[in-house]
């Protein structure tokens, strides 16, 4: 058998107890990120779908190069690590595309005070989120509340309350003094 597919995995954990980071030692996305939330939206991701079949999988979100999946609370991880391992190998060596399709949704603005918190959650902010497997996206900006999509290991992180309010949401106010709060959505 050609192993020409086979990929490397690090296992990561994450600031949630209930999702691990699976670093590859290859990029799978071109750009941007893909979150599936539940089975019934992993249709465009073999990937997804394939991790979706492992009972206790709650949502799988796929970055640059890396999948981080988040299991159900009442379910542990000696229970379907092993699973996971296998099936991400399994469909590498498939030779199957990550996602069917993406749009790529760079968001911009003319507005002057979103373009300003667009190049902070760009450049600071998503590639120390991305670090702990999740994704931050923007939602919204009107007066002076900012919406933000968590994604990943944040989604269903207890920290993520925490990391918005005391992190984001103080980081952005220093920078611009317009901003009045973040809230996820």
């Amino acid at each position: 058998m050609d192993h020409i597919n086979k990929v490397k995995i690090q296992t990561e954990g994450t600031p949630n107890p209930n999702a691990l980071k699976f670093v590859l030692d290859k990029n799978i996305l071109e750009n941007g990120s893909c979150n599936f939330p539940n089975k019934e939206k992993s249709e465009d991701s073999p990937l997804a779908k394939r991790l979706f079949n492992i009972p206790s999988v709650e949502e799988v979100f796929i970055g640059k190069n890396f999948i981080t999946v988040s299991k159900k609370a009442d379910s542990t991880w000696e229970s379907i690590y092993d699973r996971l391992l296998e099936a991400i190998n399994q469909h590498f060596e498939s030779g199957e595309p990550v996602v069917l399709k993406t749009e790529s949704k760079k968001v911009t603005s003319s507005n002057e005070i979103e373009q300003r918190i667009l190049e902070i959650l760009d450049n600071q902010i998503r590639p120390a989120v991305a670090s702990d497997g999740g994704d931050i996206i923007f939602d919204s900006y009107e007066d002076g509340v900012l919406r933000l999509h968590l994604q990943g290991s944040c989604s269903s992180c207890p920290s993520s309350v925490m990391t918005l309010k005391a992190g984001i949401e103080n980081m952005l106010k220093r920078e611009i003094p317009e901003l009045k709060e973040v809230i996820s959505v």
